[in-house]
């Protein structure tokens, strides 16, 4: 079954933008979409605006700013794209995840341009009126913006948190229990330590305490931390922490020469020699010829479908 992911439509190819074109995103619609079921939306359409159409622009303070008529100031679309969010968060409240188009009005997460009284725009910019109701209804949505996903570890991790986040919903939606929180945590616990071996140890503190509270309450402060957890960039240096516990694993079980290629393997990668896939290969095959229940578990050693090749550049 494919996740549900939002998408500004002018990322699918749809010829919706102010003039007409649209901004095509190989990414989304030839290596995503086996995986994600895309929901498009263009804010812009849907409040009514033609296409083309004279293009908006944000003015004011970052942190309230107003979209009006890049033209005619006194043409304001604030509101209007703020209920058209509002409408859609609630719309969607089985999606994973939200790609947005980058710099826009509407749907820029980002430094999108915000022009102050003076006619410049402000520092540090703003945040598009749509994008914005769609984040204040679902904070721990998983969201990103379409320039961003060219970066590899960026787009890794969003991906990841896609991954994460409907698993959880699964699993929510099978019945929430003290028994499937702590499984869930199980499954994750490497993938948490490589984001952030810090914060793992405090979801571990968090689940020790399990039997004190209801296992709906629970959940909800566990999938917080869950989401904003994944949400920090792992690094070689917290991969490398994973891979040597993984490594453990396997000491009573390889040889001498097994051990000290594995080793070197892991190393390479720590220095920046090899990708993260090299060790993360070699792992697998050895848990492939020498199994263990536990480390099967794992959703560390794939948190994603293999032939997207996200550890390849990371």
């Amino acid at each position: 079954m494919k996740i549900k992911v939002g998408i500004s439509s002018c990322l699918l190819g749809q010829e919706v933008r102010f003039d007409g074109g649209h901004k095509h995103s190989r990414l989304c619609t030839e290596t995503l979409t086996p995986y994600f079921d895309f929901v498009p939306e263009c804010p812009e359409v849907g409040i009514g605006l033609g296409i083309p159409r004279k293009p908006i622009r944000l003015i004011g303070t970052t942190d309230a700013p107003k979209a009006v008529a890049s033209h005619d100031n006194t043409l304001d679309y604030t509101e209007k794209l703020m209920k058209y969010g509002q409408k859609k968060a609630k719309q969607h409240d089985d999606i994973c995840g939200y790609i947005f188009m980058k710099s826009s009005p509407s749907c820029g997460l980002f430094r999108v341009k915000v022009y102050g009284e003076n006619g410049y725009p402000e520092k540090g910019g703003g945040r598009g009126i749509y994008a914005n109701e769609i984040t204040d209804a679902h904070p721990l949505l998983p969201v990103e913006e379409s320039g961003r996903l060219t970066d590899p570890p960026l787009r890794e991790n969003f991906i990841t948190r896609v991954f994460a986040y409907h698993n959880w919903q699964q699993t929510v939606s099978e019945g929430l229990s003290h028994k499937a929180i702590l499984d869930f945590h199980v499954r994750y616990k490497y993938c948490l330590m490589a984001h952030s071996p810090k914060d793992y140890a405090t979801l571990g503190q968090m689940l020790a305490d399990a039997g004190k509270s209801e296992p709906n309450e629970l959940g909800e402060r566990y999938f917080t931390a869950l989401m904003t957890t994944l949400s920090q960039i792992a690094t070689r240096k917290t991969h490398t922490n994973v891979l040597m516990h993984l490594q453990g694993y396997l000491k009573k079980v390889l040889s001498a020469d097994e051990k000290q290629e594995l080793a070197k393997i892991i190393d390479q990668y720590r220095i920046n020699q090899v990708p993260l896939i090299v060790p993360i290969t070699m792992l697998k095959h050895h848990f492939a010829n020498h199994p263990d229940p536990y480390i099967s578990k794992q959703a560390y050693l794939q948190p994603y479908p293999e032939d997207l090749s996200l550890r390849n550049a990371i």
